[in-house]
C-alpha cells in the first residue's frame, strides 16, 4: 500500500448524541470528524468490525468509562489497515494489517470509517484469516484466554462451559483444549447447536433446554460462566474449583465465583496467532454476518437477543 494515502478529513461513522435504544438514538454521521492520531496511536482504516453485548450497553449508558462526552461512536474489535502513526509508535507501520479490542474507548470506537487506536492494543492479522474473521476476534478471544488463565485450568482438569456457542463460549472451547489441555470440556447451548459444540472439541454437549447442569453428577474444576448464572454454576464446580463470571458485573457473587473483565494488549493475540495460523482454533461466525455497514442498527438489535452463534460481525465498512 502507497505511503501516501489520502486521509479524509471527514468520514463515515455511526454516533449517538444522548444515551437510549440503538434504534433510537445511533444515526450514521456522514460527516463525523475523522479523529486526531495521539501520542503511541495509530489511524486504522476499518475494514471489519464485530459487536459485543456492551455495545449495547454503552449506547444506552448502563456502561460509561470516566472522562467519556458525547457524541461517541460505538465499537470495540475491529480489523483494518495502518493508514497514520503517530510520535512515540515503535512497532507498527504504514500499510500494517491490524485487528485488536479497543477497550480504552472513551469516546469514538470502530463503528466508523477510520479509528484512533493505541498501538498496544493491536496486532498484526494472522494471514490465514480474513478481516471479517480477525475482526470477530479480540475482545472474545482475549476474554476466553484471560478468563482460564487465571482460572488455573491446566492439563488433565475439567471445564464446563455455560453458553458454548456464544462469542465467549465457542472460543473457550477451543483454547480449554488446544492450548490449556484440558481432560474434559463440556458446554451448554440450545438444542439446534449440540452439534457446532461437539465440532469445536466439546466432549459434552449439553441441551439446557432439557438438562439441568448443575443437576448432573459430574462436577468440574472450572465453570467458565459466560451467561449470567453464577448461583447455579457454583453449584457444578468441584471441590477447590473456580467459577469464572463474565457478566454478573453488578452482584456479589458467590464463592467460588469471580468476576473477569478483559483488557486488551498485542501479546495475548501474539501468543495465540501460531493457534489462528495452524486452524486449531477457529472463530465462529453467526450466519447472519457479515452485516453491511448500512445495517450497524439491525446488527446491534440482534446481538440484543442473545440468540446469535458466535460473533456479529459488521463488514464491508465504506
Amino acid at each position: 500500500m502507497a505511503m501516501n494515502l489520502e486521509i479524509p478529513t471527514k468520514a463515515k461513522a455511526w454516533a449517538y448524541r444522548e444515551h437510549g435504544d440503538v434504534t433510537d438514538v445511533l444515526r450514521l454521521d456522514p460527516e463525523h470528524e475523522v479523529p486526531e492520531v495521539q501520542e503511541g496511536q495509530v489511524l486504522v482504516k476499518v475494514v471489519a468490525a464485530a459487536l459485543n453485548p456492551i455495545d449495547n450497553m454503552r449506547v444506552n449508558g448502563i456502561f460509561q468509562l470516566p472522562g467519556f462526552t458525547l457524541p461517541a461512536v460505538p465499537g470495540y474489535d475491529l480489523a483494518g489497515i495502518v493508514v497514520k502513526v503517530g510520535r512515540e509508535v515503535k512497532e507498527l507501520k504504514v500499510g500494517d494489517e491490524v485487528y485488536g479490542y479497543m477497550w480504552h474507548a472513551k469516546k469514538d470506537g470502530t463503528l466508523a470509517e477510520y479509528a484512533a487506536v493505541e498501538e498496544s492494543v493491536l496486532a498484526l492479522k494472522p494471514k490465514k484469516l480474513s478481516f471479517e474473521e480477525a475482526a470477530s476476534l479480540p475482545a472474545s478471544i482475549q476474554t476466553a484466554y484471560g478468563g482460564l488463565e487465571r482460572s488455573g485450568l491446566s492439563h488433565g482438569k475439567s471445564l464446563l462451559v455455560l453458553g458454548g456457542a456464544g462469542g465467549v463460549g465457542t472460543l473457550v472451547i477451543q483454547l480449554a483444549k488446544e492450548v490449556f489441555g484440558a481432560s474434559r470440556v463440556a458446554a451448554t447451548c440450545s438444542t439446534g447447536k449440540l452439534d457446532l459444540l461437539k465440532s469445536l472439541g466439546a466432549d459434552l454437549a449439553i441441551d439446557y433446554t432439557k438438562v439441568n447442569f448443575e443437576d448432573l453428577p459430574e462436577k468440574f474444576d472450572v465453570v467458565y460462566d459466560a451467561v449470567g448464572q453464577s448461583e447455579r454454576a457454583v453449584k457444578a464446580v468441584a471441590p477447590g474449583g473456580t467459577v469464572v463470571e463474565i457478566v454478573e458485573f453488578d452482584k456479589e457473587l458467590p464463592p467460588p465465583a469471580f468476576i473477569f473483565a478483559a483488557t486488551s494488549d498485542r501479546l495475548t493475540l501474539e501468543k495465540l496467532t501460531p493457534f489462528l495460523e495452524s486452524r486449531k482454533v477457529k472463530p465462529v461466525i453467526d450466519p447472519k454476518s457479515p452485516f453491511p455497514f448500512s445495517q450497524v442498527v439491525e446488527a446491534l438489535s440482534y446481538v440484543k437477543t442473545s440468540r446469535a452463534t458466535g460473533k456479529v460481525v459488521i463488514h464491508p465498512i465504506p
